[in-house]
């Protein structure tokens, strides 16, 4: 067993490595997987890593709680591409900004990484049918490498997901629950059913295994970088899994000693879905620091979610105090954009950086961009900017945020007028 127990984002009640449970049985919040540092020191090192030929997220078994490799997805998930984006970059003032394409993996977002760890566990435990809710991306992930190794999987999403997303879904077989309601709806009833039915729950942040999968996320960026960590990363928050899994990963790595030092992490969400970011406000307003106080007495209100960027709409942030801990901890920045900036992002990415991006994953730049204009961000930082899930997700958003192309008649002189427009 690579892990040492569990530990609580609230309270701190540690448990031990055989706990059967999700959730702390001490104050219900979520618990993160611990490890014993020094043991992990001696099985990973910058010379085992560069000799390792494995190309995807199980290079960093000994850094993973799975032993059963050998129960792991046949698909390839992580060692996704990170690009040098020199003009996307200089649109923010930035010299140094590389885009981390989470769409390059197999369901085209970043929530793979978690599916995949998840998927492991569930297997090594013996559970016969994985389940989760989702509004959309973690939900097709976990049908994608379910499907894979013939594991029945049920998932819960709200009826009004995006449509792409849904037939991922149903191409991969899963059974596809529509809920007459919101992402948080589909969110408690799926932990309803897992607990009447003995499901194998995946639920984003109830599930700390899913953090872990995230976490590769972070030893990719520092390994592509040389094992530099970056000065930043800016993370499109929702749930808060994403930017708390980050967060680990980082701690992870300097607590090894493959990093020397550690970035901030930035959240970026839509104005209209900021719980995470209203929390990360009220404590800079109350200068509420790291010895203020303890982390079971920091709330995180609910809201109101109705932005269009659907991978992070929610109204209860359901990793929200491990997310609010990976923005104080590290000096990171919390910034809302509105969905007008989302939707100019989308083009934005593609056209600067040759990279598409759905809604939730534009957020991160356009958040970026918002963090550089107010001074937040310095031009010469080393900036990784988390691009967490592929464009053709969404193609009604990208659609509204293009444009339409320009319709000609099948003549040249109708062809060449229309390129005169284009000013070609």
């Amino acid at each position: 067993m690579n892990y040492s127990g569990f530990e609580c984002f609230a309270c701190a009640a540690r448990q031990s490595a055989d706990f059967p449970g999700y959730a702390c049985p001490s104050c219900g919040g979520n618990i993160e997987v611990t490890y014993d540092y020094a043991a992990m020191k001696k099985a990973v090192s910058r010379d085992k890593l560069a000799a390792d030929p494995r190309r995807d997220f199980l290079r960093y078994a000994p850094m993973l709680p799975v032993s059963r490799l050998d129960l792991a997805s046949p698909l390839r998930v992580g060692m996704t591409p990170l690009y040098c984006a020199e003009r996307l970059g200089a649109a923010a003032g930035l010299k140094n900004l590389f885009v981390k394409d989470e769409g390059q993996n197999p369901s085209a977002s970043f929530k793979d990484r978690a599916g995949a760890v998840a998927l492991i566990r569930a297997r090594e435990t013996g559970a016969k049918v994985i389940a989760g809710a989702s509004t959309g991306n973690a939900g097709s992930s976990m049908a994608c490498l379910s499907a894979s190794v013939g594991m029945p999987c049920v998932i819960f999403v709200p009826e009004k997901a995006p449509a792409a997303k849904i037939a991922q879904l149903l191409v991969f077989g899963a059974k596809v629950l529509a809920v007459r309601g919101t992402y948080d709806d589909a969110f408690d009833l799926c932990m309803k059913v897992c607990a009447e039915k003995g499901w194998f729950n995946r639920n984003t942040g109830y599930n700390p295994f899913t953090r872990e999968g995230k976490k590769t996320c972070s030893y990719e960026i520092c390994e592509q970088l040389g094992w530099e960590a970056p000065d930043r990363v800016i993370v499109p928050t929702g749930d808060g899994n994403i930017i708390s899994g980050i967060w680990k990963g980082m701690r992870d790595l300097h607590a090894v000693g493959l990093i020397d030092r550690l970035p901030k992490i930035d959240c970026a969400q839509s104005e209209k879905s900021d719980a995470i970011a209203r929390t990360i406000g009220k404590l800079e307003i109350e200068n509420w620091g790291l010895d203020s106080g303890n982390w079971r007495e920091v709330k995180i209100d609910p809201v109101q979610a109705t932005t269009i960027a659907d991978s992070i709409s929610v109204d209860v942030p359901r990793d929200g105090l491990a997310a609010v801990r990976a923005v104080v901890e590290s000096g990171g920045a919390a910034v809302t954009v509105p969905d007008e900036a989302i939707l100019a992002a989308i083009p934005e990415v593609a056209r600067l950086a040759g990279v598409f991006a759905e809604p939730a994953a534009a957020c991160a730049w356009a958040g970026l961009k918002a963090l550089a204009k107010a001074g937040r961000v310095k031009a010469d930082e080393r900036v990784v900017c988390l691009v967490t899930g592929n464009g053709l997700k969404d193609i009604a958003s990208a659609r509204k945020a293009a444009g339409e192309p320009t319709s000609v008649e099948a003549k040249v002189d109708s062809a060449l007028a229309a390129l005169v427009r284009f000013g070609l």
